[in-house]
């Protein structure tokens, strides 16, 4: 994998990717789009529920970017880098458990659109955790 797509590449792709689920996700909040295209369409009608839940999605799609970027150098962080290379295998194994949960999805947003960028960004993660700090 790594004679296909650099590091930086590759972390390069995932913030951006990251950066457009930040947007996503503030776009559900501000209701432009409907709260039945995330979670599963399993929100139902609770402003609340669906608050709560989307601060929680945000919140972590930063913490992947910001460990992506550390990752990469982007951040520098120092002797503490091996830390973030644990949380790179954490952060694919979400990654996984993510596609199986878009592809179970009764959203077909979630199955036809959020489940290939999925695969991708398991893919990518996968290919930061596997590099050598």
């Amino acid at each position: 994998m790594k004679k296909f797509i650099s590091t930086k590449l590759a972390a390069n792709i995932l913030l951006a990717i990251y950066g457009l689920l930040v947007i996503f996700h503030l776009l559900v909040l501000a209701q432009v789009i409907p709260p039945d295209t995330v979670w599963g369409g399993q929100i139902g009608d609770s402003p609340t529920e669906l608050v709560v839940f989307e601060m929680i999605a945000l919140i972590t799609v930063v913490f992947f970017a910001v460990t992506i970027a550390i990752k990469v150098d982007y951040i520098k962080v120092g002797r503490f880098k091996k830390v973030f290379n644990i949380l790179l295998w954490i952060i694919f194994v979400y990654s996984l458990l993510n596609i199986v949960g878009n592809f179970l999805s009764i959203s077909s947003i979630e199955t036809l659109l959020f489940l290939p960028v999925s695969i991708v960004v398991a893919l990518l993660v996968f290919r930061l955790a596997i590099e050598k700090s």
